[in-house]
């Protein structure tokens, strides 16, 4: 179990840095949030360590060290260490799922970028569907067709966050939207990371992925309905608050360079209300048969590692691989060896 003052800080922790997580959060039963409150203190300390630290790759290392001690029943000795551990315990969960997030805190670091649509759903797959996956493993949930309704919410919320943060990332040097895209835009990506602009084209992308995201959105919905009737409410208005940022996003037509996209309080009470209502029409709905389409091709390890309760898993060889990379880079040694 939980300890209570470890549970009180990710509260906190959650409270002060994701507003959208903790309101939905609000919604769901104490025996699935509270784990869940804990899980993302311990996803949201593993992503601004990587995030904002200075020595990227140290970052990963030692989040890889904590992986291994959560999963080793020797937790480090911090509140959302300690929680995970239990979480580990209590809910057998398969540990090729946080490794897949360790894996995309990874190709951060490395600052990866992605060539095409698919690579883009690889990463969301790893930062997100991982942890909608994981959302899963706390409600009980193991069937392969709901965990991959939840792996499409999890890439369309991290899609909707790539488009509303192009202008940010940019300027950070970083582009997640697709390469081939800029291509066939004429945009070098080079100078659009110097002196990034809201042009048509760059907005016509920022709209073809939230395009994407909203197909996700829909898909999702089925799997939504499959939860446990208590969880629905709180799912619900996930899906409706971050499908809500992509609106603003659409609202300010398409321009997440200049501006960044917000949510009003009010705003996100009204999707509140909007998923309990949701939640209650889907008790008289049948089941659709979305719900049975299969997994996106960069999720199915996911659905598959969840669904068959694998605990244990092997390092994947890439986050070794890109430690490697990131270890010589910041030494100054190129990738053959000779010094930079």
């Amino acid at each position: 179990m939980i300890r209570p003052d470890d549970l009180d800080h990710c509260r906190e922790a959650i409270r002060h840095g994701s507003l959208s997580f903790h309101a939905a959060s609000r919604l769901l039963p104490a025996k699935v949030r509270d784990p869940a409150l804990a899980l993302y203190a311990f996803c949201r300390l593993a992503d601004d360590e990587v995030d904002e630290g200075e020595y990227q790759a140290g970052a990963v290392f030692r989040l890889q060290e904590r992986l291994d001690a959560a999963y080793a029943g020797r937790p480090r000795n911090a509140p959302e260490d300690r929680a995970f551990a239990a979480i580990v315990e209590d809910f057998d969960m398969p540990r090729a799922l946080p490794e897949a997030l360790l894996e995309g805190l990874a190709w951060d670091a490395a600052g990866r970028r992605y060539d095409t649509l698919s690579g883009v759903r690889d990463y969301a797959a790893r930062v997100a569907s991982a942890v909608g996956a994981m959302m899963c493993v706390l409600m009980r949930v193991r069937d392969a067709d709901a965990l991959a309704r939840a792996c499409d919410l999890g890439a369309a919320m991290q899609l909707t966050n790539i488009a509303r943060d192009v202008g940010e990332d940019a300027r950070m040097g970083r582009i997640y939207l697709p390469l081939d895209w800029l291509r066939e835009a004429g945009i070098d990506p080079v100078n659009f990371v110097r002196d990034p602009l809201p042009t048509p084209q760059v907005r016509r992308m920022v709209k073809r992925l939230l395009a994407e995201a909203e197909r996700l959105y829909l898909r999702s919905e089925a799997g939504i309905n499959a939860l446990p009737l208590q969880a629905r409410t709180g799912i619900w208005a996930a899906r409706l608050i971050y499908a809500g940022i992509g609106k603003e996003v659409r609202r300010q037509v398409y321009d997440s360079i200049s501006m960044r996209a917000h949510t009003a309080t009010t705003q996100k009470l009204g999707w509140l209300i909007q998923a309990s209502a949701r939640t209650g029409v889907s008790v008289l709905t049948p089941k659709s048969p979305v719900i049975y389409a299969p997994p996106l091709a960069e999720v199915a390890f996911l659905v598959d590692a969840a669904s068959h309760g694998r605990r244990s898993a092997g390092r994947p060889m890439t986050v070794l691989n890109i430690l490697a990379e990131l270890k010589a880079r910041e030494a100054g040694i190129g990738t053959d060896g000779t010094t930079t």
